[in-house]
């Protein structure tokens, strides 16, 4: 059963705000940290770029793995045990992974990995729970931005420290920055009352009840999915990319590119302020446009730096702006089930990148970039075709 409550009783203060978003960055960075190091970590075990893609989309199903187990238990049980039980597991994970020597621990690592860095999907939900009505939009897309920012760090810091340190040493330093985030959790975050009353079984059937009953959730949910999955296809492969001709570049420049993608940080903060003044429909067809004129260049002028950097930057601006509106569609239809609503939302997301990351690293071993360029460009030109035939009927608007 539900329980009721006025939501917005409890202050979100600037300092709670900051620690998930910078929190936030630092945890869904885990999911990010072994793309620049693919190439890496392929000529040390010795096996094919195809076959070690599949780390980053086994990261990605543990992922969605996780919004679908656990992060719905945010609105069953205190959200902060969760959390430090999360981070535990993490730190083991993590160490394993740096230890591994062969690809199958490192899958198995790495779906793990997913699994437990479910965490910043819980802090999304816990700023709009706690946030008045007219500043929820503005305080979610803050912390999305942290955790935006977080995901473009995690690809740089590891270019550099693969390069530097080795791909291991990585993993060795992650789980550490989780130690310290965990014990600035302990003392800081406050405890949220759980909204949901009952069984596991309940609230799992609660959420499938929502995902069959609420069209902005299923449409927000799918086209969420197919432009993850376009986004995924291009930064699971560019390593490989970028050392080949004419580039041979390292894992360092593969770092370094992801810098560009600051803008979608920033884009989608400013959607956040936006979103109550422009229509969302709108705004996410012109996202999604974005994502496609930068398939267009990437298939166009894909060979050059310049060319590379203008389509980071739009695809990432279309990724971001695009996933900043379907969130505040989705937690605006039942705040007292926010985490439900985003276990479904989330699950789907990242379904579709983990689709788009096997998809992608297919691609490259049997046609190279050429395929990797029209693998990420159908994606969202699926997306953009679901988005306009649904869009405007008003079942699926909120």
């Amino acid at each position: 059963m539900e329980l009721k409550q006025d939501i917005h009783k409890t202050y979100l203060s600037k300092k709670t705000l900051w620690l998930m978003t910078v929190g936030a960055g630092l945890v869904v960075a885990n999911n990010y940290y072994n793309q620049p190091l693919l190439g890496m970590i392929a000529r040390e075990l010795q096996v094919s770029e195809e076959a070690v893609s599949r780390i980053s989309m086994f990261t990605q199903i543990g992922y969605a793995f996780g919004l679908l187990l656990i992060v719905p238990l945010g609105d069953m049980f205190k959200r902060k045990k969760i959390i430090l039980g999360s981070f535990g597991l993490n730190i083991l994970m993590l160490l394993s992974f740096g230890l591994g020597n062969s690809l199958s621990v490192l899958l198995i690592s790495s779906l793990l990995i997913g699994v437990t860095s479910v965490v910043p999907q819980m802090f999304v939900p816990i700023a709009a729970q706690l946030s008045a009505p007219e500043d929820k939009d503005r305080n979610v897309a803050t912390v999305m931005s942290g955790l935006l920012v977080g995901i473009l760090g995690s690809r740089l810091i590891s270019g550099w420290v693969g390069e530097l340190l080795g791909w291991r040493e990585m993993f060795y330093i992650a789980g550490g920055i989780i130690f310290i985030l965990g014990v600035l959790i302990f003392f800081l975050l406050p405890d949220i009352k759980p909204t949901f009353s009952g069984t596991y079984k309940k609230l799992m059937t609660s959420i499938l009840h929502f995902a069959r009953t609420i069209p902005s959730l299923q449409l927000a949910s799918v086209r969420g999915g197919l432009a993850l999955a376009s986004f995924s296809a291009f930064w699971t492969t560019l390593t490989f990319h970028l050392e080949q001709p004419p580039f041979n570049a390292g894992s360092d420049v593969a770092g370094t590119l992801s810098i560009f993608g600051i803008a979608g940080a920033l884009s989608a903060s400013l959607v956040g302020k936006l979103s109550n003044k422009v229509n969302k429909a709108h705004m996410i067809t012109v996202a999604i446009s974005l994502m496609i004129i930068s398939w267009l260049i990437f298939g166009g002028a894909g060979y050059t730096y310049i060319g590379l950097i203008a389509g980071i930057i739009l695809v990432d601006m279309g990724l971001q702006s695009t996933h900043v509106s379907n969130q505040t569609i989705v937690f605006s239809t039942h705040p007292e089930a926010s985490n439900r609503l985003n276990a479904v939302y989330m699950t789907s997301y990242f379904i579709g990148g983990s689709l788009g990351t096997y998809m992608g690293g297919m691609a490259w071993g049997r046609y190279g970039w050429n395929g990797v360029v029209v693998v990420g460009g159908m994606f969202a030109l699926l997306c953009l075709i679901i988005h306009l035939l649904f869009c405007n009927k008003k079942k699926y608007q909120v």
